[in-house]
Order: structure tokens, then C-alpha cells, then sequence
């Protein structure tokens, strides 16, 4: 199986590249940035760039970006294409926030235009939504939650933030695209891909706390309050809002039973580890 990969540096991309690298098999790399031994391409400008031909298609970048370059990719004549989209698509639509909502939107316009692109094509696809994706020292969902805790030694939490969370590790994500690429009965189907445990909001952070050897500090805050510090804490972390806040009260669970069915799904437990990565949280 050959693979092309687009977000390679990215932090799902990068592992599919390392399980490709690791089993000899043959992958081609994209980036806007020039590596030794990668392809060097823009997504937006895809029609000046001759796109390897690969077997296999990877999605691990901006899918709504991709949706747009995907004519010129389909040129290649790939067998699959593997998109790596988000559970978000039915969980953010009824978002308060105009911009979060329009992206949402935005995806779900481009997962429909991927499917219906590869369809016409002959070119078979697959589209992956994971719940929260972690990457130790590198994401911008649990990573933050650390830097916080770091920087506060306690987290604030909206309420008694009991929403549900299925925290899913993106190295396994990664193996998960590459089976689902494999497997014929995951041709032409989307699948939900989520974290082994269920766990409330409260205990994932809790979890964190324990990585990062401190004792677990977590006060819940009334609505009012939790809006005004975050308002007051915007300058300090700008891509936190209100409306994470109140998130952390709604249930974001999903049934992974299909992707265990028909490529072998696999997840693990949501025990993240910060040791290499202490000097970069602060």
C-alpha cells in the first residue's frame, strides 16, 4: 500500500507517516514547507503541483481546505481517500458562537463534497470523526487544560461539568486511518472513532492534574462568575472562550461500534503523559 499523505506534520499526520515508515511501506509526505524527501505543495494551489500517484489518499489537515483541492488530487487516481474529519459536525451546529458555528457548517458542507467528488471519480472514501484528539504537548484541547493547571495549580470548571468526554489519542487515530484503509467494508461509509473511556468532563481534567503530579484543585463556577474570568482571562488565553465553559455541562459521547466492526478499532485509555514535554506548558 502506497499513501500520500497531506497534514504529515500535523499531529495525526505525522504518526500515519511513522506507522508507514515503521512497516517499509511507501508514503509520500505533503507539506507547505520544504523537508528533505517531501513533497512541497500548498493545498489552495494544488493545480501547479504534480500530485504523486499513491494507493491511498490521507486526509489529516484542514478537511475543508482539502474538499476544495480534492478535483485536482482525484487526477492521480487513488483507490481510497481517508478524511479525518470530527464528531463536532453533530455537536456544534447549534453552537452561540457565529464563527464556531459557520465553520461547522463549513465542515459538513466538505465532508458531503468529498463524498459525492469520489463517488463521481470511481475512487472509493472514507471519513473518520474523532472526539477530542490529544497529542501530548502539541494539541489545543488537553494541552491547554495543562498549561493551565501549570500555570494556576487549580482549573476552573463551568458548573459541576459533568458533560460526557471520550478523549482519543491521535497515534491511535492514526492506526485507525491506515486499517480503515485497508479494509474494504469501511469503503464509502463515515465512522465515529473514539477514545477506549467515557468520562465526565471533571475527570478527564482531573487526569491531567494527575500527570502533572499535582494535586487535583478543580471549583466549579456559577455560570456569571465563569464568564466574567474568562473575560478577564482572554489576553492570557486567547483561544478560550465562554462557550467551552458551557460545554463542559453537555454530553459529547458517541458509539465507536461500527469502526470496531469493520476495520478493528482501537483505542486506549486516557492516561496522558507530560514528562517530555514539562518545559513547553509553562
Amino acid at each position: 500500500m502506497t499513501g500520500l499523505i497531506f497534514g504529515a506534520s500535523g499531529m495525526v499526520g505525522a504518526y500515519i507517516a511513522r506507522e508507514f515508515a515503521k512497516s517499509g511501506q511507501a508514503a509520500f509526505c505533503v507539506s507547505r514547507d520544504a523537508r528533505p524527501g517531501w513533497v512541497r505543495a500548498d493545498l489552495t494551489q494544488l493545480d501547479v503541483v504534480k500530485i504523486p500517484r499513491a494507493e491511498i489518499v490521507f486526509c489529516a489537515t484542514n478537511a475543508r481546505t482539502f474538499a476544495q483541492a480534492l478535483p485536482a488530487v482525484l487526477r492521480a487516481k487513488p483507490r481510497r481517500v481517508v478524511v479525518i474529519s470530527s464528531t463536532s459536525v453533530f455537536t456544534k451546529t447549534d453552537s452561540t458562537d457565529d464563527e464556531e458555528r459557520r465553520s461547522i457548517l463549513e465542515l459538513i458542507y466538505a465532508e458531503k463534497q468529498i463524498s459525492n467528488l469520489c463517488s463521481k471519480a470511481a475512487v472509493e472514501w472514507t471519513i473518520l470523526r474523532p472526539t477530542l484528539i490529544y497529542r501530548e504537548g502539541r494539541d489545543r484541547n488537553i494541552t491547554q487544560i495543562a498549561r493551565i493547571i501549570r500555570r494556576l495549580r487549580w482549573m476552573p470548571l463551568y458548573g459541576g461539568a459533568k458533560g460526557l468526554r471520550q478523549p482519543v489519542h491521535a497515534e491511535d487515530l492514526a492506526r485507525g486511518a491506515i486499517a480503515a484503509a485497508r479494509s474494504p467494508s469501511a469503503a464509502n461509509r463515515a465512522y465515529c472513532t473514539t477514545g477506549l473511556e467515557t468520562l465526565s468532563y471533571r475527570e478527564m481534567v482531573g487526569r491531567v492534574f494527575d500527570a502533572l503530579a499535582i494535586p487535583r484543585r478543580l471549583v466549579s463556577l456559577p455560570p456569571v462568575l465563569w464568564k466574567t474570568a474568562f473575560s478577564l482571562a482572554r489576553p492570557l488565553y486567547p483561544g478560550v472562550t465562554s462557550v467551552m465553559g458551557e460545554r463542559m455541562i453537555k454530553d459529547l459521547a458517541f458509539d465507536s461500534s461500527a469502526a470496531i466492526s469493520d476495520f478493528g478499532w482501537q483505542a486506549r485509555r486516557f492516561e496522558p503523559a507530560f514528562d517530555e514535554w514539562r518545559d513547553q506548558l509553562k
